[in-house]
């Protein structure tokens, strides 16, 4: 029996450990017999599939496509790879049921996995990825084979995610005015998904643009696919190094290309914090826009100072992006966004997009003629500075990490780093609020023994000893 689970977003696993052919076709048959459960009565609903640039990532959607055909659902597999947020506009594109994506996102080179976008375009529910993980067990314990038939791949169609989604993304924003703003655009798509796509439409539009590591590379060429700084060094070169006259800036993209990492003209990286509140107030102040924001609750504390500011409701939802997407359906929320890397905007789809991200940032660069490193100086010089930071800590066992929640949830200290402590909350691990608003965040990974501690404050030196005190706590030397 396999030991399938979904996490957050998805399954993954390591390639011809965990993710073979076999696993690719199990999980693709119990995805397509829960969707034909929901759906009820004919026609068969019809379930597309995409994937990324990974090592056999095309072989493994041919696989599940095979496996679903094989179930009675109608099957399009994707053309060519695309980024993951182009099959989730897909799926709403093609009024299909939803789609399975073969990716393991920003995962060293040696994963891969599988998503599963819902019909509405967003990351499934719990209540879906737990019906699959009990499909599976059904279809073990019935010792069905996964192996699909040449017919089935005859009756296979096809479908192309990135021209849609690049048109729809022009038609959200004003790309001509980029494109007459001079501004220099540096993207690193860090080998994965989205190559070739944002730069030949800027390129068109009239923007100087350049492409980091934009290959077909399995291996990633030793580089993890994640934008986080420390992946993020040949970006911040190009983008520094950049002679001429213009503004500059960069943008970093994972291995699926659904999270972003910004770089200012000074090679500074923007942090997800910055990037949410930067998102709010060029909405609101340049397109006029109105409506909720949601964050995650590991989010920084200037996305509420900015929707404040606007008069905005504020939504805060648990760690995990189907949180974020649930709470925007429901309020109809302007912006969302998370820790990770991860914003949607309303009127597009309610999931991550980094494409439409980097425009809008680029747009609110051009309506304003700012750089990007002006843009969060600008907010700044109004909220005080916000530095942020965030370890991952292997403890011993599972019951070592889920134990460290507990007590810091159960006594909780009545002064933090030397202040008093505002508020405790629970919503998603233990968060301690100090007077000043700056946060320490305790949460347990979901699958690993991984405690992981995120803190705010005012200076990089504070942020530094909320984090040692929350590794001091974990440890028992608090």
């Amino acid at each position: 029996m396999t030991n399938i689970r979904f996490g957050t977003d998805g399954w993954r696993g390591i390639i011809a450990a965990d993710v073979t052919f076999d696993t690719v076709r199990l999980v693709a048959r119990a995805i397509a017999r829960r969707v034909l459960v929901e759906a009820g009565q004919p026609p068969p609903p019809h379930i597309l599939v995409g994937y990324d640039t990974r090592f056999l990532s095309r072989d493994f959607a041919q696989a599940a496509a095979e496996a679903m055909a094989a179930e009675g659902v109608r099957v399009s597999l994707a053309d060519r790879f695309a980024p993951t947020p182009a099959f989730s506009y897909a799926v709403v594109r093609l009024r299909a049921a939803g789609a399975v994506v073969i990716t393991a996102s920003h995962n060293p080179p040696q994963y891969s996995g599988v998503k599963f976008k819902a019909a509405f375009g967003g990351s499934a529910p719990v209540s879906f990825t737990r019906g699959v993980e009990e499909e599976i067990r059904r279809i073990e314990a019935q010792a069905i084979q996964g192996a699909a038939g040449s017919e089935q791949r005859a009756g296979i169609g096809s479908f192309d995610a990135r021209t849609p989604w690049l048109d729809r993304l022009e038609e959200l924003v004003d790309v001509p005015r980029i494109g007459r703003s001079g501004i220099r655009v540096a993207l690193d798509v860090m080998y994965g998904a989205g190559q070739g796509l944002l730069a030949e439409r800027l390129r068109k539009a009239g923007c100087s643009v350049r492409e980091l590591h934009a290959e077909v590379n399995p291996g990633f060429g030793g580089l993890q696919p994640e934008p986080i700084p420390t992946y993020m060094g040949a970006l911040l070169e190009a983008v520094t190094g950049w002679d001429g006259a213009g503004s500059r800036v960069g943008f970093a993209f994972d291995g699926d290309s659904d999270r972003i990492g910004p770089v200012d003209e000074d090679g500074a990286v923007i942090s997800p914090h910055q990037t949410l509140a930067l998102l709010v107030r060029h909405l609101v102040r340049n397109r006029k826009e109105r409506g909720a924001v949601v964050k995650s609750v590991n989010i920084g504390h200037m996305v509420d100072l900015e929707a404040q500011a606007s008069g905005l409701p504020l939504v805060v939802t648990p760690i995990g992006f189907k949180f974020i997407a649930a709470a925007m359906q429901e309020h109809d929320a302007l912006v969302g966004g998370e820790e990770s890397g991860g914003f949607a905007m309303r009127g597009h789809i309610p999931e991550r997009d980094p494409g439409l991200v980097s425009l809008l940032l680029l747009e609110c660069m051009a309506m304003t003629g700012k750089s990007l490193g002006a843009l969060v100086r600008d907010m700044e010089s109004e909220y005080g500075p916000h530095r942020y930071g965030r370890v991952d800590l292997r403890l011993a066992t599972l019951a070592d990490r889920d134990r460290v929640v507990r007590q810091v949830t159960t006594a909780p200290p009545v002064r933090l780093c030397g202040q008093p402590l505002r508020q405790t909350e629970t919503l998603d691990g233990v968060k301690l609020i100090r007077a000043d608003w700056s946060w320490l965040m305790l949460r347990a990974s979901g699958t690993e023994p991984l405690l992981r501690i995120y803190a705010e404050a005012r200076s990089a030196a504070d942020v530094t000893a909320l984090l040692e005190w929350g590794k001091a706590a974990a440890l028992g030397k608090g």
